[in-house]
């Protein structure tokens, strides 16, 4: 590590040790959940996360692919009590328009609503027998893109929340978003660095002042990682996991109370 590098490490441990203090003093506690992406079966990456989890004893939600998810993901999510899933599309496929301009997205507006109804349908089936004890009723769409046409089927499947990415959209539809992407998707994927991430904490953080009930949620891909995204999580985790300021609530817990939260609001 460069001394530049580890000062802004320091700066990020006394940022982040500065906001947690905040609301400890006030007797709150922001509520952080841990969302990683693209999980189909495990490898030497997934077996790393899943150690982290369970050191820290914080829960993750795994968002598998219906399509690609093998039993042996199944069979070892059994003894992992910090793993829960959730359903990343069915087959994490692009079906817009990259020579037009278009960011992809599998849910997205070039396809028939039908066509994807059925198929998550079909994802919902495969996870709810792959997974009976950890399978929790959220889609993640691939790409955190989802048209708003498929929004609106997704209750009739069975699929109670959404979680994509950053900001609360204005679904009729409970979210637990994700905010903190600790991956840079350009220039080889690696982590964000330090100043980066610090920068990112502190807008959520802030928000949080003012609307505390919102989840913050962080954001991995296992099988993108590098050593820098292991070492964040380390350093995150080891001042996160169990400070006065922080909690991390139960994830069927959390998402059931969103499904509740949002029903309240339409009623």
């Amino acid at each position: 590590m460069t001394a530049a590098d580890a000062l802004a490490l320091d700066a990020f441990r006394s940022s982040l040790r500065d906001h947690l203090d905040w609301f400890a003093a006030r007797g709150q506690k922001v509520r952080f959940w841990w969302r990683d992406d693209d999980a189909i079966e495990p490898t030497d990456d997934l077996e790393r996360l899943l150690d982290i989890a369970k050191r820290y004893s914080v829960p993750v939600a795994l968002a598998v692919i219906p399509k690609h998810a093998k039993e042996t993901l199944a069979a070892r999510l059994e003894t992992s009590d910090e793993a829960w899933v959730l359903q990343h599309g069915w087959q994490h496929k692009n079906f817009q328009r990259k020579d037009l301009g278009e960011k992809a997205a599998e849910l997205g507006s070039r396809r028939d609503l039908d066509e994807i109804t059925t198929q998550l349908e079909e994802g919902f089936a495969r996870l709810s027998e792959l997974f009976p004890d950890r399978f929790i009723p959220a889609v993640v769409p691939p790409w955190n893109r989802i048209d708003p046409g498929v929004v609106r089927r997704l209750e009739g499947i069975g699929l109670k929340s959404l979680s994509t990415f950053t900001w609360m959209h204005p679904y009729s539809l409970a979210q637990v978003q994700s905010h903190v992407d600790i991956i840079k998707w350009k220039k080889n994927n690696r982590f964000i660095g330090w100043k980066s991430a610090m920068d990112r904490f502190d807008l959520q953080f802030m928000r949080r002042r003012t609307n505390p009930q919102e989840p913050l949620g962080i954001l991995t891909h296992h099988l993108a990682h590098e050593e820098g995204c292991y070492t964040f999580l380390e350093e995150f985790l080891s001042i996160a996991a169990n400070h006065p300021g922080a909690a991390w609530p139960a994830l069927p817990e959390l998402f059931a109370e969103e499904v509740a939260r949002a029903k309240a609001i339409r009623t």
